[in-house]
């Protein structure tokens, strides 16, 4: 779903709404995406979002936990979202979108002074995103970073609000997703804490995708910076605590020195799956006592934004019908490759739309692109 510039919400079309998403809206959620709801700005290709002209800009709904919800219920898994929004257009936006997709939002918090988000997304010629900064704030500030005050909604995500939802919720779900996003802000890590611990007393998995975005803990950060020995520090305990860990190539690096998902399981004392993304370069992970690598789908990429939650989507997706999967062994290695493929579909099937979440695959169109790549 796009937003036209000023804010209102572009009108949704009833034939967007899969059999899967209907059923999936009907049952109980089974994986619950913790953490942040905003906007992706993208510049034009090659352009600044900061000051290209209005008609150049393109306002999409997103945030790594929002877009695998909305992935998620797409391809038929129910979900639940738990964040923090801005009574604006942004959040009623979300609202249209969540209702659509039939995304369960009890957990989902309502902030009357900070607006929502809105990320700067600078679009290179290829269509890579690298985020810039951030537009608007509370007092009309644009700071991000791990700050005691709250400028936007999701940095105030509240724990004592979240205590109820998580207690009705947690008893029927099978995954907790989180990112790194949270760690960034007192209130929101308090927020992150509380759900960790609840997951861990209800018996329910982990997943992680480190998501790492320096600009968010540092406004004045560049994009391409690594995490701080601080950030690091405060990253490790949440690491050490999943079930299933996604980390891009880069992040690899950083925080395990390493882009070899063996060598990163070994280094975690609970030995999660891993899986380290690269873009176009192939997909490589270690679930169980099964390690491979396989080669991206080559596909015209428009926008790549949202291309690893859909792909994070389609994992957990197939994990939820073959939990074995995660400590997988040889028998279960040719389903792991299968499972693997399948995410991978949905993440090449994304960058060949705008936005995170509108190009968003349901089953029957990964199905028909997989046999149509052989």
């Amino acid at each position: 779903m796009a937003l036209a510039q000023g804010g209102d919400s572009a009108p949704v079309q009833p034939s967007q709404v899969s059999g899967a998403e209907v059923a999936a809206a009907s049952a109980p959620p089974r994986v619950l995406c913790l953490g942040e709801a905003l906007v992706d700005r993208l510049g034009p290709p090659g352009g600044d979002p900061a000051s290209a002209p209005a008609d150049q800009l393109d306002d999409r709904l997103g945030g790594a936990p929002a877009n695998v919800a909305c992935a998620l219920a797409r391809l038929g898994t129910p979900v639940a979202f738990l964040g923090r929004l801005g009574r604006d257009a942004i959040g009623a936006a979300f609202t249209e979108l969540f209702a659509l997709r039939g995304v369960e939002v009890s957990g989902l918090q309502w902030d009357g002074e900070r607006p929502s988000r809105v990320v700067l997304v600078r679009r290179d010629a290829g269509g890579e995103r690298h985020f810039q900064g951030f537009a608007g704030g509370r007092d009309g500030g644009s700071a991000g970073g791990a700050s005691a005050d709250a400028v936007f909604a999701d940095q105030a995500l509240a724990a004592e609000d979240l205590a109820a939802p998580l207690q009705r919720l947690l008893p029927q779900a099978t995954w907790l997703l989180v990112g790194t996003i949270p760690l960034a802000s007192p209130l929101a890590a308090g927020a992150l804490q509380l759900a960790l611990q609840r997951a861990v007393a209800a018996g329910v998995a982990l997943a992680v995708d480190v998501n790492w975005r320096p600009t968010f803990w540092d406004g004045r950060a560049p994009s391409t910076a690594g995490p701080s020995a601080a950030a690091a520090a405060r990253i490790r305990p949440l690491l050490e605590q999943a079930a299933l860990l996604k980390l891009a190539a880069e992040e690899a690096e950083w925080l395990f020195a390493s882009r070899d998902p063996a060598a990163i399981r070994a280094a975690l004392p609970q030995r999660p799956a891993v899986v380290v993304t690269d873009g176009s370069a192939p997909v490589a992970w270690c679930f169980g006592d099964q390690a491979g690598a396989m080669p991206a789908f080559t596909v015209s990429v428009l926008d790549s934004t949202g291309a690893g939650d859909a792909f994070l989507a389609g994992l957990l997706h197939r994990l939820r019908l073959e939990p074995d999967l995660l400590r997988a062994t040889a028998a279960e290695g040719p389903r792991l490759q299968a499972a693997i493929r399948f995410a991978s579909a949905c993440g090449a099937l994304v960058c060949q739309g705008a936005g995170a979440i509108d190009p968003q695959p349901t089953v029957e169109q990964v199905e028909l692109f997989l046999a149509a790549t052989g």
